[in-house]
């Protein structure tokens, strides 16, 4: 292989490696997920969890889901299966990045143990700190969360 070819096989390689590992988002067709460079949605914890057990449990890879781009981890079959039923209804809201920091305008990484339920609907925040931000004014976070969550998605 001349040289030429060599340095544009290793230029892509590298840009490859680079998209690969440093965005840590999943854009496909309308979906948009906080997913990492592994593609596992909530650092691979349970999202059924956070409203059956009232608490972040760490799923498992075997039972494990696709759905919209990202990879979904439960904790046992049951889980898996109540989430194949509805997943609009148990995945986090915002594409699992930190609430509080939608609604500020910012997409900002997430710590699976800073979460709410609140209405029927997972929140997910960027540490227990913020979380009591984000409590403060859940309404109006949501509302502001709401406006920017759109433009967000459409500048990552």
């Amino acid at each position: 292989m001349k040289s030429t070819n060599k340095r544009l096989v290793l230029g892509l390689a590298v840009v490859i490696a680079v998209v690969y590992f440093l965005f840590p988002v999943f854009v496909q067709a309308g979906t948009f997920f906080n997913v990492g460079w592994t593609g596992v949605a909530i650092k691979g914890y349970d999202p059924i969890a956070y409203f059956t057990e009232k608490m972040p449990v760490k799923g498992d890879s075997d039972f494990e889901y696709e759905w919209n781009g990202a990879k979904w981890r439960f904790a046992s079959a049951r889980n898996l299966e109540m989430f194949k039923s509805g997943p609009e209804k148990y995945a986090p809201q915002y594409g699992g990045y930190c609430a509080y920091g939608v609604a500020n305008g910012y997409l900002v990484k997430i710590e699976p143990e800073a979460w709410t339920v609140y209405e029927g609907r997972l929140y997910l925040n960027y540490s227990l700190k913020v979380r009591e931000q984000w409590k403060a004014d859940i309404p109006g976070n949501i509302q502001k969360a709401d406006v920017n969550w759109p433009k967000l998605k459409e500048e990552k």
